[in-house]
């Protein structure tokens, strides 16, 4: 007969609890996470403020802006028939856009879930702070520079993707 070791249980202690979740836990604002996805989400700074910098997700997130500014940059140098920089610059609308639905999501969090996912490290969920404006104005500018973004992203490849197929056709033509 195989025997189990047996466990120790701990005994709850409100002063052992405060002392590790002050020193374990740090507190992540759902304010300061919805404001990076808007200023700096297209290179992955909400995600590396909420998960760390061995996120995967958020070393994803600069590839395709690093390729999108390089095709604005081809545009500038080559002008707009260049058919690699059209092939470039919708990875950056699509990566903004992107970090923009980000935001609004972070921002349209309930407060008692984002304390359960980002701070479960404190005692008492309901003494930290609630959002506030802060949050409802970057969902809000969030939502305006997603929706102008994507909707300049969808119209340019549109219109570069008809006037490729335009040329193409004059090319069988003659």
């Amino acid at each position: 007969m195989i025997r189990r070791p047996s466990r120790k249980t701990e005994h709850y202690s409100p002063d052992k609890q405060k002392l590790n979740s002050t020193m374990s836990a740090t507190y992540k604002s759902k304010t300061l996470a919805a404001w990076l996805a808007l200023l700096g989400g297209s290179v992955g700074l909400h995600r590396f403020y909420l998960h760390g910098f061995l996120d995967l997700r958020g070393w994803l997130y600069p590839i395709p802006c690093f390729l999108g500014v390089m095709g604005l940059q081809r545009m500038q140098d080559f002008g707009q028939d260049d058919t690699l920089s059209w092939v470039l610059m919708p990875c950056l609308g699509l990566v903004l856009a992107v970090s923009m639905l980000e935001g609004i999501i972070v921002g349209l969090m309930p407060d008692e879930r984002w304390h359960a996912r980002h701070n479960p490290g404190f005692a008492d969920p309901s003494t930290l702070p609630a959002s506030g404006w802060g949050v409802i104005f970057a969902v809000v500018l969030c939502l305006l520079v997603g929706a102008a973004v994507l909707m300049a992203t969808i119209a340019f490849s549109g219109q570069r993707y008809f006037e490729y197929q335009i040329i193409e056709a004059q090319k069988l033509s003659q």
